[in-house]
């Protein structure tokens, strides 16, 4: 049986401070009513379910956990993750999964701007569509879209590699659309199953670092 934390009675550091313990591996957290940093920096391979909306930097530094959140996220969530699960069944803000190396993120909604910023090796799929320039500096990991997506996709990419299955508004600095080979729709297969979505990967286009920017080339000025 999930331990059960209402943090209408207790704070959130309370909370988080009991999540490092690995005593006890299920968790239902009630109440989050917006609340930041919920259920950040877990360690253990624990199950946390969040029974409402949070605000910023929700499961951050996650390790090993799996984390649902059941409501929408503010700015940041799963900021800077290393391994494990974390899901937002609504949608989330800006910034979500930033610099984050490693684990998967499902984001069943829409995620706002910047989605993957300085992404290190994370997965991330989002059900819906992203704002502007989400994997903006993304060096490694897999940004799936499900939905469309905004202004200066992947600009100033590095390796990351981005799926869209609607519409992409412009592309940023240095990111070109590539080949779909079997490699890629083997991966995105995977990727959208991890997901628990049922889309086709044939709709997908992929896109990458057309490798330039890595070097100041006098040539690429126009370019920065």
């Amino acid at each position: 049986m999930a331990t059960l934390i209402d943090l209408a009675e207790t704070p959130v550091r309370d909370l988080n401070q009991a999540l490092h313990a690995p005593d006890a591996t299920s968790w239902r957290v009630l109440n989050p009513r917006g609340a930041h940093a919920v259920a950040c920096g877990i360690r253990e391979d624990h199950t946390v379910d969040v029974e409402g909306h949070v605000g910023y930097y929700c499961a951050g530094m996650n390790q090993h956990a799996t984390v649902t959140v059941h409501g929408n996220a503010g700015t940041g969530v799963a900021e800077n993750m290393m391994s494990g699960t974390v899901r937002v069944r609504g949608n989330a803000s800006q910034s979500a999964g930033a610099t984050a190396h490693g684990g998967l993120l499902v984001i069943d909604g829409d995620a706002s701007a910047r989605c993957g910023i300085s992404m290190k090796g994370v997965d991330i799929v989002v059900g819906g569509s992203v704002g502007h320039m989400s994997a903006f500096m993304g060096q490694a990991g897999r940004l799936v879209v499900c939905g469309d997506a905004g202004e200066a996709l992947g600009d100033s990419l590095y390796e990351a590699r981005i799926y869209v299955g609607g519409k992409v508004k412009s592309l940023g600095a240095d990111c070109v659309e590539k080949e779909m080979g079997a490699e890629h729709l083997a991966e995105l297969a995977d990727l959208l199953k991890a997901a628990e979505r049922d889309e086709n990967p044939a709709d997908f286009r992929r896109y990458g670092s057309a490798r330039q920017l890595y070097h100041f080339k006098v040539d690429n000025t126009a370019a920065y």
